[in-house]
């Protein structure tokens, strides 16, 4: 059967495109496939230091319950002045509360570590609950000296709607995909999540004047911090590496606008890190982590060509070869998800959602290069003005978190995923 001119026109570059992506994808499943969490018996004294800015009141006390279950040493609470009711939890447990005047997350990490006596400290947000053995699994990578950093794996926690499925489904493509295969080939994850990392006190200490001082084209840096820390353990010759067996469980947005908000704030961080990260030496060091650097920042653009295709596909009414484009997607996207099916089968039939918002997702990013030196939090009324950071807050505005939840609005009860009792 001979095709008409325009199926070859529209289908041999989107078919080569396909294959250098999965010869991409293949490169690091395979790897990927290949990790395994460390094992052993190590154990180190921990700090668990946490800023909290109006976090919800029954997440935040499920959370600290959590770290205290976990048998640390210490937790300390970096609570901002206005926040007088997550004060008030705190004051019904045996932590340490640090209260500070001073706008933005950064100082407030510093301030956690730098009271902090132990040789490991967890550095976790106030919205995340950990599993009754996350302090035991993070601190077996440690056993090897060259490891700086170790992070977790992350699920979601207090939804069960379309954002959430959607959600866990990239979490679980980020920690049995980019994260495990960056683990074992090289021991240099490019960012050990916020929600909780896990460093060694002394780098901490030592990388915090360039952590408090960061610049992009000469505006402060407000957020980022994760990456911020992961980049700069990485610079100084130490390891960072993802240990999937410690599960945490943290809040995201369930609506448009806020989850647009903080993929925003995330792509802006990850331009700026990454496009540094590859005009300095130390990254060519570890030539799979630089690899899947460049990566990502194509696939920003490659990934809008698929829907462009369609959308030229149906103007033409070519209806064959749009709906071979849109079995392909499904097929396609269902292998590449295959651990996070195993786990939630039904997760097959989010698949069309999935393909969606990875194209809102390339937009967001797109719009995040060309905005790439605006530094505002977005979901927390704090930003950077005059090369200062300051808060934002104004009468009438309603205070959000940094997973996006407008406090407002929350919902007074919420249902757990997964989490242990």
């Amino acid at each position: 059967m001979t095709l008409p001119l325009y199926y070859y026109v529209l289908g041999t570059p989107l078919g080569v495109l396909g294959l250098i992506r999965w010869g991409c994808w293949l490169v690091r499943r395979i790897p990927a496939v290949l990790y395994r969490p460390m094992r052993g018996e190590f154990r180190l004294p921990m700090s668990v230091v946490v800023p909290v800015y109006q976090e919800d009141p029954e997440v935040f006390t499920a959370a600290i319950e959590s770290w205290l279950a976990n048998d640390v040493d210490d937790v300390i609470l970096v609570i901002d002045a206005s926040d007088t009711a997550c004060r008030e939890i705190a004051s019904r447990y045996p932590v340490r509360v640090i209260v500070t005047d001073v706008p933005g997350k950064r100082d407030a990490l510093r301030r956690g570590w730098r009271a902090a006596r132990t040789e490991l400290v967890a550095l976790v947000d106030s919205d995340t609950i950990w599993a009754p053995d996350v302090a035991e699994e993070v601190c077996k990578p440690f056993a090897d000296p060259r490891i700086g950093g170790v992070g977790t794996r992350q699920s979601v926690y207090g939804s069960s709607g379309f954002f959430a499925r959607i959600t866990d489904m990239f979490l679980d493509h980020r920690y049995f995909d980019e994260n495990a295969s960056q683990s074992l080939l090289g021991k240099a994850v490019s960012c050990l999540s916020g929600r909780t990392a896990v460093y060694r006190r002394a780098l901490l200490l030592e990388i915090e004047d360039d952590f408090m001082d960061e610049t992009f084209w000469g505006v402060p840096c407000l957020s980022g911090d994760d990456k911020r820390l992961t980049t700069l353990i990485l610079e100084r010759g130490h390891l960072t590496y993802m240990q999937r067996t410690a599960e945490v469980w943290s809040t995201f947005p369930d609506t448009w606008k806020i989850f647009f908000r903080q993929r925003l704030r995330w792509a802006r961080n990850t331009w700026r890190s990454d496009l540094r990260a590859l005009s300095r030496k130390w990254v060519w060091r570890h030539p799979f982590l630089a690899c899947t650097m460049i990566d990502k920042g194509i696939s920003s653009f490659t990934l809008l060509l698929g829907p462009t295709f369609m959308i030229i596909a149906l103007g033409n009414q070519n209806w064959i070869f749009a709906g071979v484009l849109a079995l392909w997607w499904q097929i396609s996207r269902s292998a590449k998800l295959l651990p996070h099916l195993r786990r939630r089968p039904s997760s097959f039939f989010y698949i069309p959602g999935y393909v969606f918002v990875s194209w809102v997702m390339a937009l967001i990013k797109l719009h995040a290069l060309c905005t790439i030196r605006k530094q505002r939090w977005l979901t927390r009324q704090v930003a950077v003005e005059n090369g200062t950071v300051v808060r934002t807050t104004t009468r009438g505005e309603t205070a959000e978190d940094e997973s996006g939840q407008d406090r407002s609005s929350r919902p007074g009860e919420h249902a757990q995923q997964g989490v242990p009792a």
